[in-house]
């Protein structure tokens, strides 16, 4: 190539030519005169630019800060190799094979690359591949300071007078590849963080209660999906009652994580209130705004009562619960539900569902069923047919769901599943569990009536002298209670688990009692107390249809 052919397309030349045959010319046929042109100012002249042939392609390659080899024929010979290469791995011996004399070739990966290349005669490159240098090669081999540089390399191939061969071209890109990797390990090390933090908001070990039997799984994102707001928890709220609970927060992060620390904390508190589930997620959905008005929210707050056999829940735009029967039909909570928590002004309802014994229940997360490729729907109709042929404990559903769902190790999207059965006994575990009931119709003789029940039944159930006399006094305490303060109808319930014994009355009297210290000239006011010091535990609640129940549980010796 002869630059000096295009140097008339050089920003200025044009002008200069002009300049220089300007003299002579004819005068515009407007009249202008002609006029004589200024003196030149000294112009410094231009060096000369050398033609192409007079460079020297050894020259040029020797100079280059790259690494730079060439290589011919079958068996790829060392045709040349600049200083910059020869500085990195060292001198190589021209017409010696690749494969013998440049090792460094064999640790990037290059030798089959060049018998593609030659092959295919188009060029191919790798990027980032490691490779010792020459001064890592002649180090001893105990230093533990020892480096790897990084290489983007590429073969093209060339000709030369009738001789085919691959000219291998080496950009050191280790300051670029320790760039990524430490911006690679702050990531992982960032997403650890969050992981754990997650992790450890939630329940590292999960109440069981004595009518069910529970487990859950939570799996986070992949590597590349920012580790989200999922969570659960399982509530035991006395009497035998359980919440369980999961939910969703919206977004990824420690801001997620954090929102849903809170909201899991408050539930837990509501639940001690033993409040309905509808009116649990009313409270929710006000605090939801307060911590972050622009941060919802789902969630479904569902309880299990092992005296009516069912679910009753509420939902705030989360998934429906589903239950699979014994026969293996499954059955999906249609109840409508109500808007993400952290939306306000709803008003949220509750709804049940069937969980009779050998049932079993999952609640989860959107990011089990929900795929980019899919309607949702689509995806809930593929966990009912995987819940359908679940069969196991607990554990053994939550991961066989997992499985069948196709949730992997790179998900995109973090999964919680809570899976709870309801066990049929029979044989010895199902003289374990009993009920016994008794309708208290008010008058003076109500309160004997349950004392003498409560001997016989307790008598029946074999229970310790000790453990009976304590459960005839809270039996006596109770009914009294509902008897002065309460309006019928009145019932009195015993129930024996295979690690309590509860007692519970109920009325039709929506005033919560409450413990309070009686001075010692009162002749009222200490049947809670008592019940408060005698019994493991003690609460009360106001019931569905109106009216309250009072309960206590004693727990039952080894």
């Amino acid at each position: 190539m002869n630059f000096t052919r295009w140097s008339a397309r050089l920003p200025g030349t044009q002008r200069r030519a002009a300049a220089r045959t300007d003299r002579g010319s004819v005068p515009a046929a407007r009249g202008e005169y002609e006029q004589k042109p200024e003196p030149a100012a000294d112009i410094p002249a231009l060096p000369s630019i050398p033609s192409l042939d007079e460079l020297s392609v050894r020259e040029i390659l020797g100079e280059l800060p790259a690494l730079v080899a060439l290589v011919y024929g079958a068996d790829h010979r060392v045709a040349y190799v600049n200083d910059a290469y020869a500085s990195t791995f060292g001198p190589r011996p021209l017409g010696a094979t690749a494969a013998e004399s440049c090792p460094e070739l064999a640790e990037l990966g290059l030798l089959p690359l060049l018998d593609q290349v030659r092959r295919s005669g188009t060029s191919r490159t790798v990027k980032s591949r490691k490779a010792q240098s020459h001064r890592d090669r002649t180090a001893r081999t105990d230093r533990p300071d020892r480096t790897e540089g990084s290489y983007t390399v590429t073969c093209s191939p060339v000709t030369c007078q009738g001789t085919a061969g691959i000219l291998v071209h080496a950009a050191d890109v280790t300051d670029h590849a320790e760039a990524a990797e430490r911006l690679r390990t702050s990531e992982q090390r960032h997403r650890r963080t969050v992981v754990t933090l997650q992790r450890s908001l939630l329940p590292q070990e999960l109440e069981q209660p004595d009518d069910l039997r529970v487990a859950a799984t939570y799996r986070p994102g992949g590597v590349d999906a920012a580790v989200g707001g999922d969570w659960y928890d399982v509530i035991t709220l006395g009497a035998g009652r359980t919440a369980l609970v999961i939910g969703d927060v919206m977004g990824r992060g420690v801001r997620a994580a954090a929102v849903m620390g809170q909201l899991r904390t408050a539930v837990r508190a509501y639940a001690r209130l033993d409040l309905p589930p509808h009116e649990v997620l009313q409270l929710l959905d006000g605090l939801a705004a307060e911590i972050d008005a622009s941060q919802i929210a789902t969630c479904v707050y569902a309880v299990h009562d092992p005296n009516e056999g069912r679910l009753v829940y509420a939902s705030a735009g989360h998934l429906p619960i589903l239950v699979r029967a014994e026969d293996g039909s499954v059955e999906r909570a249609e109840d409508p539900t109500g808007p993400p928590l952290g939306t306000g002004g709803w008003l949220h309802t509750s709804g049940s569902i069937g969980l009779p014994p050998g049932s079993t229940a999952v609640l989860y997360t959107d990011g089990l069923v929900e795929r980019r490729s899919e309607d949702i729907d689509e995806g809930v109709a593929s966990l009912e047919r995987a819940l359908s042929g679940a069969q196991g404990s607990p554990q053994v559903v939550c991961d066989r769901l997992i499985r069948s769902l196709g949730v992997t190790d790179d998900h995109d999207d973090d999964v919680a599943v809570l899976v709870l059965q309801h066990p049929a006994r029979t044989g010895a575990d199902a003289e374990l569990f009993h009920n016994a009931a008794l309708d208290l119709l008010g008058g003076v003789e109500a309160a004997p009536r349950a004392r003498a029940f409560a001997t016989g039944v307790l008598s029946s159930w074999r229970f310790p002298v000790e453990l009976r006399d304590l459960g005839v006094l809270a039996t006596s305490e109770l009914v009294a209670n509902s008897l002065q303060h309460g309006t019928p109808p009145m019932r009195l319930r015993l129930r024996r688990t295979d690690r309590r014994l509860i007692i519970e009355v109920t009325d039709g009297d929506d005033h919560l009692p409450r413990r309070r210290r009686a001075e010692p000239a009162d002749e009222a006011g200490r049947g809670i107390s008592i019940i408060a010091t005698i019994a493991s535990s003690w609460g009360s609640r106001r019931t569905p249809g109106g009216g309250k129940a009072v309960w206590c549980e004693f727990a039952l010796p080894q």
